[in-house]
């Protein structure tokens, strides 16, 4: 896959609003814990960024898949991790389902504001008993009349401090555990929800996360995404998107971490000679920087297909385990060119360090992605495929 004049278009206006909108302030807002989300969300609405896949006649772009990765590569480009995760969680994350399988009510009501940045949207999946383990989630919404009745609780949400609505997974029916979920749009200034706290993390610390509980949190009927019961089925084909949008995002930070360290160990000098004179460490550059066209190979592929009609979860799943992995091996290895430097927090890449560890957590971690690559290599006792 290679992007055309219209996907470099794309790169360059988003480069640029990045240049003048956030990169100036991410030092502030990781000071603070939080950056303005509504403001942000409505500049970036305002010139087209939170819609490029979503339909047109709801204020999106209408374009394919492989404008995504342009603007999920792009957004690495942003000096943190957390501000891309959090406009993540609002393109790739929260509303792929919505716009895929909404009615023309909810479309109307969540997803076009959520385009044009006036709503700020979570996704609200796991829960402290069960994070990679989606199926386990305990949330129960009952019908009574035309409104669901949720309790429960959501743990680890992104933009859950400033959110205006959440994509939530809650079960909706007693069946099997794959049939009895939905996926339900829950307003967060509805009586009953309350925010426990806001969670103190190791890294993405400019981006609010939230603990949140629901009690008698009373939603219409109507707010439901899709068929009720299918809301395993559409999470995990959002978790498709979530995956290749990660791929996509961890590219571009990758490559500014070798090249920093390239620079930092030519000006860096030891027993006489700069750093990046030791064959270990120019080597080791350049290992690192071919795993990371590997890694671009992948993810360009995987989009590709995607594209193309494809089911890409193995190769999605593929790319979401190495992006987790890779970050960690070359944050690791780049700090440590850094020597005592690399473990100041005002080093860019102590950031990464902390930021990129999320990467082989969040959206399912290492393992689970291990067990669906099995599963589609047809590795796994019989018993262990459904």
């Amino acid at each position: 896959m290679i992007y055309g004049p219209e996907h470099q278009e794309l790169i360059r206006s988003l480069t640029r609003f990045i240049e003048q909108e956030i990169n100036p302030h991410v030092d502030d807002w990781e000071a603070e814990g939080m950056f303005p989300a509504h403001d942000l969300f409505k500049k970036l609405g305002s010139q087209g960024f939170l819609g490029i896949c979503k339909p047109e006649e709801y204020g999106g772009m209408g374009l394919d898949y492989s404008y995504s990765l342009a603007v999920s590569e792009t957004l690495g480009r942003i000096t943190c991790g957390a501000v891309p995760m959090a406009i993540g969680v609002q393109t790739d994350m929260a509303t792929p389902a919505l716009a895929r399988y909404g009615s023309d009510y909810v479309k109307e009501t969540y997803l076009k504001p959520a385009i044009a940045g006036e709503f700020v949207a979570c996704i609200g999946v796991s829960e402290p008993g069960a994070g990679s383990d989606v199926a386990n989630i305990k949330s129960r919404a009952r019908r009574d009349g035309d409104d669901y009745v949720i309790n429960g609780q959501k743990m680890w949400i992104t933009n859950g401090i400033q959110a205006d609505f959440m994509c939530m997974l809650v079960n909706t029916g007693d069946g099997p555990i794959h049939e009895s979920k939905s996926l339900v749009i829950v307003p967060m200034d509805t009586p009953g929800i309350t925010v426990a706290r806001k969670l103190d993390k190791l890294g993405m610390r400019a981006s609010d996360t939230a603990q949140l509980y629901f009690e008698d949190v009373r939603v219409p009927i109507r707010n439901r995404i899709g068929e009720e019961g299918k809301g395993f089925v559409y999470q995990m084909q959002q978790f498709q998107e979530e995956r290749l949008w990660a791929a996509g995002a961890g590219l571009y930070p990758l490559e500014r971490a070798i090249n920093d360290t390239i620079a930092y160990t030519k000006e860096r000098e030891a027993f006489g000679k700069p750093l990046l004179d030791n064959q270990v460490i120019h080597f080791r550059l350049a290992e690192l920087k071919t795993e990371l066209e590997l890694l671009r190979s992948l993810t360009y592929r995987a989009v590709g297909d995607y594209v193309a009609g494809a089911d890409v979860t193995m190769l999605a799943s593929m790319a979401k385990l190495k992006v987790g992995r890779l970050t960690r091996e070359i944050a690791d290895a780049c700090l440590q060119y850094y020597g005592g430097m690399g473990f100041m927090n005002e080093t860019p890449i102590s950031r990464l360090y902390r930021d990129g560890r999320l990467s082989s957590i969040g959206g399912g971690a290492d393992e689970v992605m291990l067990g669906i690559i099995c599963k589609y290599m047809d590795t796994l006792p019989k018993k262990q495929r459904s």
